[in-house]
């Protein structure tokens, strides 16, 4: 069987762990890497033995990669997963897959009508956090109410894309594993509100600070909290998890987790994220060489950006 070929654009922390993820797996070879900044690129081919190449246009029209991911600043995702769609090429994105919903929709449109592969990566739903949420959801009867709270301390060190307006996007959308996770444990929504403060830095386009929230009522009665901030004036970090059932409480602080049932805890471990990124990999390579069903499609990732979009219009009045 033939490796795929595949070529990373984007030189970060998730390209990292894809070109870790895909070196471990003789099903696919790495070829190439695109990235903005020469010494970033430069570094990242010569750490996993790849060529390095300026422009991420040129990594797409090469005709010896089959597979292209998508690891760059979420600005960029819809127009790189759409030059590579036309291309020929299968692609496996970070989330977002796109700022805008309607552009989103139409990738995946795209990638339909010309028989490519698209996955939306979504490890959120791999980690031990949201197995273990998964599997004692049941021992709380009827779901009543959940918050999830996402709070960072310090800023990136401007200029960083995490914190500039446009190249990140709002932060709901692009921190969008926080949406498709109560969509994935709550199912679909029926309304959302949504706020939002930001702090601007004394550098055009960029922020000190942002913090979002947003009210959720699902289908099914659930009604959710979702808070996320992250910059100078968060003073400690806070990860927590709320859900409220008729028969008890579950909450976890981090990987921590307690579920109360009356007078009974049992206290929970979720373990770490670690290794997330490969099963992520493993299950692409699977599909592609087996046909073997991912664990969520595209317009699930979809259905999860259309709802942020309108707590984006809720807390700005635009998208």
């Amino acid at each position: 069987m033939a490796k795929f070929r595949v070529g990373i654009v984007g030189t970060g922390y998730a390209a990292q762990r894809r070109a870790e993820a895909f070196l471990r797996d003789g099903r696919a070879t790495l070829v190439a890497v695109a990235g903005q900044w020469q010494q970033a690129r430069e570094q990242f081919a010569s750490n996993y033995d790849l060529e390095a190449i300026a422009h991420w246009e040129d990594l797409i029209q090469r005709d010896d990669l089959d597979l292209i991911v998508v690891c760059t600043v979420n600005r960029r995702h819809g127009a790189v997963v759409r030059a590579a769609l036309e291309a020929g090429k299968h692609v496996v994105v970070e989330y977002p897959l796109s700022l805008d919903p309607t552009e989103g929709a139409e990738l995946i449109q795209l990638a339909q009508a010309k028989k490519r592969f698209l996955h939306v990566e979504h490890i959120e739903l791999l980690g031990g956090l949201h197995q273990t949420i998964r599997q004692t959801l049941p021992e709380l009867g009827e779901i009543t109410y959940g918050h999830y709270v996402t709070l960072a301390p310090k800023a990136k060190t401007l200029p960083h894309w995490t914190y500039h307006y446009e190249d990140y996007g709002f932060p709901f959308v692009a921190a969008l594993s926080r949406v498709n996770r109560l969509l994935d444990l709550f199912g679909a929504v029926e309304t959302v509100t949504g706020a939002a403060q930001f702090l601007p830095a004394d550098l055009p386009g960029y922020y000190q600070n942002c913090l979002c929230t947003a009210q959720l009522k699902f289908q099914s009665g659930v009604i959710a909290h979702l808070t996320y901030g992250k910059g100078v004036l968060i003073p400690k970090g806070d990860r927590r998890f709320q859900i409220y059932g008729e028969k008890g409480t579950l909450e976890f602080n981090g990987n921590q987790g307690t579920l109360t049932q009356g007078d009974q805890q049992t206290n929970l471990d979720a373990g770490s994220r670690r290794g997330v990124f490969l099963q992520d990999t493993v299950a692409v390579l699977d599909h592609l060489t087996a046909d073997k069903p991912l664990y969520i499609q595209p317009e699930q990732s979809l259905y999860a950006l259309q709802v942020a979009a309108q707590i984006q219009q809720a807390a700005l009045g635009k998208t």
